[in-house]
C-alpha cells in the first residue's frame, strides 16, 4: 500500500460512525446499508454515505442484490493497511508491535 491509499483508507475510518459500520461489516457476514443503518441506529442516508466513504477508500466492496446494496470487507485491504502501518514498527522488531496475548 503506499502512501496515497493509506491516507485514504485511515481518513475514511478516522469518523465514529465510519468506525462503527467498518467494525460491524468486519465482524460478520456481508450487510445491506440498511441493515447497517438500523444495528447503528442511524438514518439510512447517512448510513449510506459514511459506507459510500469507506468503499471509496477501498476498505469495503459493495455488491447490488436486487433493491439492495450490500457491503462487505475488502480483507486484502485491510491486511495492507496494517502492513503498511506496521512496515517501520519498532525498529525492525514488529513482535514489540503485536498484542501482549498474541506474542
Amino acid at each position: 500500500m503506499d502512501l496515497p491509499a493509506a491516507t485514504a483508507a485511515l481518513s475514511a475510518l478516522a469518523h465514529p460512525d465510519r468506525l462503527r459500520a467498518f467494525r460491524l461489516i468486519a465482524a460478520g457476514d456481508p450487510l445491506p446499508s440498511g441493515r447497517v443503518a438500523e444495528r447503528l441506529d442511524m438514518p439510512p442516508t447517512r448510513a449510506s454515505f459514511h459506507l459510500t466513504t469507506l468503499e471509496r477508500a477501498g476498505l469495503l466492496s459493495a455488491a447490488r442484490h436486487g433493491r439492495e446494496v450490500r457491503y462487505a470487507v475488502v480483507p486484502a485491504a485491510m491486511r495492507a493497511l496494517m502492513a503498511f502501518l506496521a512496515e517501520d514498527c519498532c525498529g525492525g522488531r514488529p513482535d514489540l508491535c503485536l498484542p501482549k496475548d498474541a506474542r
